[in-house]
């Protein structure tokens, strides 16, 4: 490591321990730079008070030409006293690869029964109908006519977010 890696690492911590102090639970820019990673927590604390709020929102172009712009917020408060069991059978439906593959494969084009039982992980017909009807029961996938499915399109952003922070981010 050389002095100038060793500075940048060095100030990359001051700015985090800067936020920390500050409260913003953020993380701080990386490698000493400015950057704007922290907008959309700026654009809330101005307009939420304490004990603040969460939100999530995305602008989406799908490779079959479909545009999705979506977002959500509400404040801790509300998400603390909301019902949390209403989200078992959506997550429950995320929980297993092959499903996370299907809607993977819906969102880039392939939606069709013939092509998702291709899948390579994919195994019987049988086993493809099941997986499909448990997406359908979490309102991840509906179908869009026979033999063909599709991810609402008010389900595009929250879906690539509940992935986004089941992996970090």
């Amino acid at each position: 490591m050389n002095k100038d890696s060793i500075w940048l690492e060095i100030h990359a911590l001051q700015e985090r321990v800067a936020l920390l102090e500050a409260g913003s639970g953020g993380v701080a820019p990386a490698g000493g730079k400015d950057d704007s990673r922290l907008w959309l927590l700026e654009a809330l604390r101005q307009r939420v008070e304490a004990p603040g709020a969460v939100a999530f929102g995305g602008t989406v172009d799908l490779p079959d030409g479909r545009y999705y712009e979506w977002q959500w917020g509400e404040s801790v408060g509300e998400r603390l006293e909301a019902d949390w069991s209403e989200a078992a059978v959506p997550l429950e439906a995320l929980g297993h690869p092959v499903r996370l593959a299907i809607l993977r494969s819906v969102l880039q084009g392939v939606s069709d029964i013939a092509s998702l039982a291709a899948l390579p992980q994919m195994g019987t017909r049988g086993q493809l109908y099941h997986h499909l009807k448990v997406l359908e029961n979490g309102g991840w996938i509906l179908p869009q006519r026979r033999g063909v499915y599709g991810v609402p399109g008010e389900r595009v952003v929250p879906l690539l977010t509940v992935l986004a922070a089941a992996t970090g981010g």
